[in-house]
Protein backbone atom coordinates (compact mmCIF):
# COMPACT_ATOMS: atom_id res chain seq x y z
CA UNK A 1 0.00 0.00 0.00
CA UNK A 2 1.46 3.48 -0.84
CA UNK A 3 1.63 5.50 1.64
CA UNK A 4 2.39 9.46 2.08
CA UNK A 5 5.81 10.00 3.69
CA UNK A 6 7.33 13.82 5.12
CA UNK A 7 10.71 14.13 5.40
CA UNK A 8 11.88 17.49 7.11
CA UNK A 9 15.83 18.74 5.65
CA UNK A 10 15.27 16.09 3.00
CA UNK A 11 17.58 17.47 0.30
CA UNK A 12 21.04 16.23 1.45
CA UNK A 13 22.75 13.34 3.38
CA UNK A 14 20.82 11.45 6.28
CA UNK A 15 17.61 13.36 5.53
CA UNK A 16 18.61 12.34 1.31
CA UNK A 17 18.98 8.89 2.12
CA UNK A 18 15.76 8.50 4.22
CA UNK A 19 13.44 10.08 0.94
CA UNK A 20 15.36 7.43 -1.58
CA UNK A 21 14.79 4.79 0.67
CA UNK A 22 10.90 5.49 1.34
CA UNK A 23 10.43 6.94 -2.71
CA UNK A 24 12.13 3.32 -3.55
CA UNK A 25 9.22 1.34 -2.05
CA UNK A 26 6.92 3.45 -4.28
CA UNK A 27 6.01 5.65 -1.22
CA UNK A 28 4.43 9.30 -2.25
CA UNK A 29 7.95 11.31 -0.52
CA UNK A 30 7.72 14.96 0.40
CA UNK A 31 10.75 16.40 1.27
CA UNK A 32 10.84 20.08 3.17
CA UNK A 33 13.80 22.44 3.47
CA UNK A 34 15.14 26.20 3.61
CA UNK A 35 17.44 25.18 -0.17
CA UNK A 36 14.61 25.13 -2.93
CA UNK A 37 16.89 24.67 -5.69
CA UNK A 38 18.43 21.45 -3.78
CA UNK A 39 15.16 20.13 -3.00
CA UNK A 40 14.04 20.24 -6.07
CA UNK A 41 16.98 18.50 -7.68
CA UNK A 42 16.91 15.75 -5.11
CA UNK A 43 13.02 15.30 -5.75
CA UNK A 44 13.72 14.56 -9.47
CA UNK A 45 16.24 11.98 -8.24
CA UNK A 46 14.21 10.21 -6.23
CA UNK A 47 10.75 10.44 -7.43
CA UNK A 48 9.51 12.73 -4.71
CA UNK A 49 8.28 16.18 -4.34
CA UNK A 50 9.48 19.45 -2.71
CA UNK A 51 8.03 22.02 -0.41
CA UNK A 52 10.52 25.00 0.26
CA UNK A 53 10.36 26.41 3.85
CA UNK A 54 12.10 27.45 7.03
CA UNK A 55 10.68 24.82 9.75
CA UNK A 56 11.15 26.81 12.50
CA UNK A 57 8.84 30.01 11.75
CA UNK A 58 5.40 29.05 13.08
CA UNK A 59 3.41 30.66 10.11
CA UNK A 60 5.57 28.86 7.86
CA UNK A 61 4.53 25.66 9.17
CA UNK A 62 1.41 26.26 9.10
CA UNK A 63 1.61 27.02 5.14
CA UNK A 64 3.02 23.52 5.01
CA UNK A 65 0.47 22.32 6.82
CA UNK A 66 -2.68 23.69 4.26
CA UNK A 67 -0.36 22.21 1.60
CA UNK A 68 -0.22 18.63 3.19
CA UNK A 69 -3.55 18.95 4.01
CA UNK A 70 -5.18 20.08 0.56
CA UNK A 71 -2.66 17.64 -1.70
CA UNK A 72 -2.74 14.54 1.45
CA UNK A 73 -5.72 14.59 3.43
CA UNK A 74 -3.67 12.86 5.78
CA UNK A 75 -0.06 11.43 6.14
CA UNK A 76 1.78 7.88 7.63
CA UNK A 77 5.01 8.71 8.25
CA UNK A 78 7.22 12.13 9.62
CA UNK A 79 10.95 11.56 9.74
CA UNK A 80 12.81 15.10 11.58
CA UNK A 81 15.30 15.37 10.45
CA UNK A 82 16.26 18.95 9.51
CA UNK A 83 18.99 20.22 12.13
CA UNK A 84 22.77 20.97 12.61
CA UNK A 85 25.04 22.74 14.73
CA UNK A 86 24.70 26.03 13.96
CA UNK A 87 28.09 26.70 15.97
CA UNK A 88 30.22 24.98 14.08
CA UNK A 89 28.86 26.24 10.81
CA UNK A 90 29.73 30.01 11.51
CA UNK A 91 27.55 30.60 14.36
CA UNK A 92 28.98 33.83 15.91
CA UNK A 93 27.40 36.30 19.43
CA UNK A 94 27.06 35.86 22.66
CA UNK A 95 25.71 33.14 24.95
CA UNK A 96 21.70 33.39 24.81
CA UNK A 97 22.70 34.23 20.82
CA UNK A 98 24.25 30.83 19.75
CA UNK A 99 21.70 28.51 21.75
CA UNK A 100 18.73 30.55 20.65
CA UNK A 101 20.14 29.73 17.15
CA UNK A 102 20.72 26.46 17.94
CA UNK A 103 17.49 25.93 19.40
CA UNK A 104 15.52 27.26 16.57
CA UNK A 105 17.40 24.89 13.99
CA UNK A 106 16.92 21.50 16.03
CA UNK A 107 13.98 22.52 18.22
CA UNK A 108 11.83 23.95 16.92
CA UNK A 109 12.17 22.50 13.15
CA UNK A 110 11.24 19.73 15.02
CA UNK A 111 8.38 20.29 17.53
CA UNK A 112 6.34 22.87 15.65
CA UNK A 113 5.79 20.73 12.84
CA UNK A 114 5.58 17.73 14.40
CA UNK A 115 2.61 19.67 16.46
CA UNK A 116 1.33 21.32 13.49
CA UNK A 117 0.71 17.90 11.44
CA UNK A 118 -0.06 15.71 14.55
CA UNK A 119 -3.75 15.03 14.06
CA UNK A 120 -2.99 14.29 10.16
CA UNK A 121 -1.28 11.01 11.34
CA UNK A 122 -3.16 8.19 10.26
CA UNK A 123 -4.04 5.31 12.71
CA UNK A 124 -0.76 3.39 12.73
CA UNK A 125 1.12 6.31 11.72
CA UNK A 126 4.76 6.70 12.50
CA UNK A 127 6.21 10.13 13.69
CA UNK A 128 10.34 9.35 13.73
CA UNK A 129 13.04 12.22 14.88
CA UNK A 130 17.07 12.36 14.26
CA UNK A 131 18.93 13.19 17.18
CA UNK A 132 22.46 12.37 17.79
CA UNK A 133 25.06 10.77 19.89
CA UNK A 134 25.85 14.56 21.14
CA UNK A 135 22.50 14.10 23.46
CA UNK A 136 24.41 11.14 25.09
CA UNK A 137 28.40 12.88 25.03
CA UNK A 138 28.09 16.38 24.49
CA UNK A 139 29.19 18.07 21.63
CA UNK A 140 32.41 19.92 22.89
CA UNK A 141 31.05 22.91 24.23
CA UNK A 142 28.68 23.70 22.04
CA UNK A 143 24.71 24.05 22.47
CA UNK A 144 24.26 21.21 19.86
CA UNK A 145 24.13 18.62 22.29
CA UNK A 146 22.02 19.99 24.92
CA UNK A 147 19.22 20.39 21.83
CA UNK A 148 18.87 17.73 20.80
CA UNK A 149 18.79 16.18 24.10
CA UNK A 150 15.90 18.25 24.74
CA UNK A 151 13.98 15.67 21.86
CA UNK A 152 14.40 12.67 24.27
CA UNK A 153 11.74 13.65 26.65
CA UNK A 154 9.49 15.18 23.90
CA UNK A 155 9.74 11.48 22.24
CA UNK A 156 8.38 10.11 25.28
CA UNK A 157 5.39 12.62 26.21
CA UNK A 158 4.36 12.24 22.75
CA UNK A 159 4.47 8.83 22.31
CA UNK A 160 2.56 8.48 25.28
CA UNK A 161 0.19 10.89 23.74
CA UNK A 162 -0.16 9.11 20.59
CA UNK A 163 0.07 5.64 21.81
CA UNK A 164 -3.75 5.05 22.00
CA UNK A 165 -4.72 6.44 18.24
CA UNK A 166 -1.46 3.78 17.11
CA UNK A 167 0.91 6.17 16.52
CA UNK A 168 4.60 5.30 17.48
CA UNK A 169 6.86 8.19 18.42
CA UNK A 170 10.81 7.41 18.49
CA UNK A 171 14.20 8.93 17.51
CA UNK A 172 17.29 7.98 15.82
CA UNK A 173 20.45 8.60 17.40
CA UNK A 174 23.43 8.94 14.73
CA UNK A 175 27.21 8.99 15.54
CA UNK A 176 29.62 10.04 12.83
CA UNK A 177 27.97 9.88 9.20
CA UNK A 178 29.50 10.78 6.49
CA UNK A 179 28.79 11.62 3.06
CA UNK A 180 26.80 14.62 4.82
CA UNK A 181 27.30 18.53 5.40
CA UNK A 182 27.35 18.46 8.84
CA UNK A 183 30.83 18.98 9.62
CA UNK A 184 31.58 20.93 5.92
CA UNK A 185 35.43 21.07 5.91
CA UNK A 186 36.16 20.91 9.96
CA UNK A 187 36.83 17.44 10.81
CA UNK A 188 40.71 17.05 10.44
CA UNK A 189 41.90 13.07 9.58
CA UNK A 190 43.10 13.11 12.88
CA UNK A 191 39.69 14.06 14.87
CA UNK A 192 37.72 11.32 12.21
CA UNK A 193 40.80 8.77 12.79
CA UNK A 194 39.70 9.62 16.65
CA UNK A 195 35.94 9.05 16.32
CA UNK A 196 36.17 5.81 14.38
CA UNK A 197 38.28 4.44 16.68
CA UNK A 198 35.45 5.11 19.24
CA UNK A 199 33.46 2.55 17.26
CA UNK A 200 33.04 -1.47 18.33
CA UNK A 201 33.28 -1.51 14.28
CA UNK A 202 35.63 0.20 13.01
CA UNK A 203 33.98 2.24 10.52
CA UNK A 204 32.16 5.78 10.36
CA UNK A 205 27.77 5.32 9.60
CA UNK A 206 26.62 6.14 5.95
CA UNK A 207 23.14 7.89 5.58
CA UNK A 208 22.01 4.44 4.46
CA UNK A 209 22.35 3.12 7.65
CA UNK A 210 19.99 5.32 9.44
CA UNK A 211 17.84 5.55 6.60
CA UNK A 212 17.34 1.68 7.27
CA UNK A 213 16.49 1.85 10.89
CA UNK A 214 14.23 4.85 10.28
CA UNK A 215 12.73 2.62 7.55
CA UNK A 216 12.10 0.06 9.92
CA UNK A 217 10.81 2.37 12.76
CA UNK A 218 8.15 3.09 10.13
CA UNK A 219 7.23 -0.50 9.17
CA UNK A 220 4.34 -2.51 10.49
CA UNK A 221 6.81 -5.03 12.29
CA UNK A 222 8.10 -2.22 14.75
CA UNK A 223 4.62 -1.61 15.25
CA UNK A 224 5.03 -2.60 19.66
CA UNK A 225 8.59 -0.43 19.64
CA UNK A 226 7.82 3.16 20.87
CA UNK A 227 9.01 5.89 23.22
CA UNK A 228 12.67 4.60 22.26
CA UNK A 229 15.93 6.40 21.40
CA UNK A 230 17.80 3.66 19.04
CA UNK A 231 21.81 4.53 18.92
CA UNK A 232 23.34 4.36 15.54
CA UNK A 233 27.05 4.40 15.94
CA UNK A 234 28.76 1.50 16.03
CA UNK A 235 28.67 1.08 19.78
CA UNK A 236 30.81 4.64 19.77
CA UNK A 237 28.59 6.20 22.43
CA UNK A 238 29.91 3.34 25.00
CA UNK A 239 33.69 4.82 23.65
CA UNK A 240 36.54 2.61 23.98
Amino acid sequence: MTRVIVVTGGGTGIGKAIAARFAADGDQVLIIGRRAGVLEKTAEEIGGTALAADLSDPAEVARVRAALAERFGMIDVLVNNAGGNIERHGGSGGVAERWTSNFRANVLTAVLPTEAFRDLLNPSGRIVFITSIAAFRGSGGTSYGPMKAALHPYVFDLAAALGPRGVTVNAVAPGLVEDTEFFGDTLSEERRAALVMQTHTGRAGTPGDIAETVHWLASPGSGHVTAQIIQVNGGAERGR
